[in-house]
């Protein structure tokens, strides 16, 4: 076949020389930097057996929109999906979401027995023993590695993806129904993660997901219950559980029922969850002399997480007095998703911090809302670690949040 990659920075080169590896011709265009003129020239006159594009390409770039009837269209993650035909590991599972999904991923494989692979943000691992492998986007591309590095253990996949699941796995899960618009505005990202699951032998829900026309989809809120830092399972009249104090804190209680309800749904005890301990930036807490630092710097960070980390750290540190370092890390792929400059006004609004410490690109006070913010930034640093390291110069008493939108 004559086939047509869009999109080389999205993970398209991998796409893209599978294909090849398999006995396509392949032509690949970078839609985003042009960074290949000759190839998009070509593109724009050839015809191709299949084109391959990325949800959140704009569908009326000139190399979709003027694309003839008989040239079949399908995104990165179908892609994969068919490249992965009849070498899956088993079992497999897929995990989207605006928020949650990693410390569901994390979670998930910490329960699971024998050996196998964790493809996240923050890396991806071979389990047990969480041995880092490589650091990879979780485009759906980067699944076509992990799979592989899954099989060469005769081990499982827990993989998290970007803006849907590619569906060949044994079950899906959608960790959260948060919405925001992809594709140039032309798309609802959670549309597009419902859709993609449609092909999934199973389906598990996070409250609030849209209702999906699936034969063996599971919501969360009919088969899981938490009451303190216990969580109990039910499916087909069977009971399970765990108990965890990370039940308690808002950003795991659904994360950690997902997890639990995945096992059961799979046939694993959920009871070791008992023993997770977290996720570095998904919410843990460490003491750094007298000073206690709340990290949520993530690739999910709103501004309900970051008032929610804000609550957490006074609970916990006995002290209103808040450091917050908070912005979005300039040029870091979780800008995808955004951290906007509202809802960060809103979150600094609502904690009232002693001290912020933007990272990033500084806000021109005014432009964004036709008047100036009425908070004062203290420090403005290019990074999380820099910010953070200025945090704990500038505080003497109470504690740190880290909020900032960051692949971690």
């Amino acid at each position: 076949m004559r086939i047509l990659v869009l999109d080389t920075i999205h993970g398209g080169c991998g796409i893209g020389r599978a294909f090849a590896r398999a006995g396509n011709t392949v032509e690949m265009v970078d839609v985003y930097r042009g960074t290949t003129p000759e190839a998009a020239e070509r593109a724009a006159l050839e015809t191709y057996d299949l084109v391959v594009a990325p949800v959140h390409l704009d569908p009326a770039h000139p190399l979709l929109a003027g694309r003839s009837a008989s040239e079949p269209v399908i995104s990165h993650h179908e892609a994969v999906r068919q490249l992965l035909s009849g070498h899956v590991p088993r079992p497999m599972i897929e995990i989207t979401g605006a928020q949650g999904k990693t410390t569901t991923a994390h979670a998930l494989a910490h329960l699971l027995p024998g050996p196998g692979v964790l493809h996240t943000s923050t890396g991806t691992y071979a389990m047990p023993g969480r041995r880092l492998l490589f650091k990879k986007s979780i485009t759906p591309a980067s699944v076509l590695e992990a799979a592989e590095k899954a099989a060469s253990l005769n081990g499982w996949l827990v993989a998290e993806e970007s803006l849907g699941v590619t569906g060949a796995g044994d079950l899906a899960i959608i960790t959260s129904p948060s919405d925001y618009r992809c594709a140039a505005g032309k798309k609802s990202a959670i549309a597009e993660k419902v859709a993609s699951a449609q092909k999934c032998r199973r389906l598990l829900l996070a409250p609030g997901i849209p209702v999906v026309a699936h034969t063996d989809a599971v919501r969360l809120d009919d088969a899981a219950r938490v009451s303190g830092t216990t969580c109990t399972i039910t499916l087909d009249g069977q009971t399970a559980g765990f108990t965890s104090p990370l039940l308690a804190r808002t950003g795991y209680r659904i994360p950690l029922a997902l997890a639990g309800t995945a096992a059961a749904m799979l046939g694993y005890d959920p009871a070791p969850l008992c023993s997770f301990e977290g996720v570095a930036g998904r919410m843990s807490a460490r003491k750094q002399g007298n000073i206690l630092v709340i990290d949520n710097a993530n690739s999910g960070t709103t501004a309900k997480t970051t008032i929610e980390a804000a609550r957490y750290a006074r609970a916990c540190a006995g002290s209103p007095g808040i450091t917050l370092v908070i912005g979005t890390v300039t040029g870091d792929g979780a800008v995808c998703e955004g951290f906007p400059y509202e809802q960060i006004v809103s979150a600094i609004g609502t904690i009232r911090p002693r001290s912020v410490i933007w990272v990033g690109d500084p806000p021109e006070h005014g432009r964004e809302t036709g008047s100036p913010a009425p908070w004062k930034i203290d420090a403005v640093c290019p990074t999380l670690e820099e910010a953070e390291r200025c945090a704990l110069e500038r505080t003497k008493t109470g504690a740190i949040v880290l909020a900032v939108k960051t692949w971690r």
